[in-house]
């Protein structure tokens, strides 16, 4: 393990891996339509990240985004279906790793579809996302993952940002330490990664993004103006920040 905290940037284009993983992130989520939250990227999407971060690094890693609709995590058995297909079109097209997350109609982890998940994914890196955040006890449906092969986990520690809740991400990484990393992410910025690291948190996680008003008018139907870029800027700010600092 690195003696600094990994970054993890999330990204939504090729443009953001190219951004992203040059400014030292140790990873990138890729997903599409950030602002839902992130949804599934498609696979021409993947494919293109996967060539960009061979070509960047050997260690260069593209864990893409599994989420197939906005809203809450308790999917039917189309959904799941549906979601199963789109990580193994991911692990075809070359991605290291997948984001995925489930939830039951009474708010605890899904466990049976998470295995159904790892069972899709065969070996690649499993990252639950914050659909714990949305469980009814984030801190047991985060304990539930231990033994299951979920690599880690990305939480705010069940709070609608990181320093809201700070005092659950420390228990957190404190009970599963040594068995599911846990990655702080909702609402990060490059100042919060200091307070982070001195809890004993794994990773970090942000979308280091501004809006961008290029590419036209949108026109009737469109959508809104602009669309939301990867900041080159703040992706070395965060990595600087993550390299100064000292884990617990």
């Amino acid at each position: 393990m690195p003696g600094f905290l990994p970054v993890e940037i999330a990204v939504q284009d090729a443009a953001g891996v190219r951004i992203a993983l040059g400014g030292g992130a140790a990873r990138v989520e890729l997903c599409q339509a950030l602002g839902l939250g992130g949804l599934t990227p498609s696979a021409g999407l993947v494919e293109a990240a996967v060539e960009l971060a061979r070509a960047a690094s050997a260690a260069s890693f593209v864990h893409v985004l599994v989420r197939p609709r906005g809203g809450g995590f308790v999917y039917d058995r189309d959904e799941v279906e549906a979601i199963v297909r789109d990580i193994r079109s991911a692990r075809s097209l070359g991605a290291d790793g997948v984001v995925v997350g489930a939830l039951t109609d009474a708010g605890a982890l899904d466990l049976a579809t998470i295995v159904a998940f790892l069972d899709a994914a065969a070996g690649l890196d499993v990252t639950v996302h914050r659909a714990v955040d949305a469980a009814t006890d984030p801190l047991a449906a985060v304990a539930a993952l231990a033994g299951t092969g979920v690599r880690r986990v990305l939480t705010s520690g069940g709070a609608a940002d990181c320093r809201a809740g700070l005092p659950t991400l420390a228990r957190m990484a404190s009970e599963v330490r040594g068995s599911v990393e846990v990655m702080a992410g909702g609402g990060v910025g490059v100042d919060d990664i200091g307070a982070l690291a001195a809890i004993g948190v794994d990773a970090v996680h942000l979308s280091a993004r501004r809006h961008d008003e290029r590419g036209g008018p949108s026109g009737p139907g469109g959508g809104e103006i602009g669309f939301d870029a990867t900041d080159a800027e703040l992706v070395r700010a965060a990595v600087a920040a993550a390299q100064a600092s000292v884990r617990a």
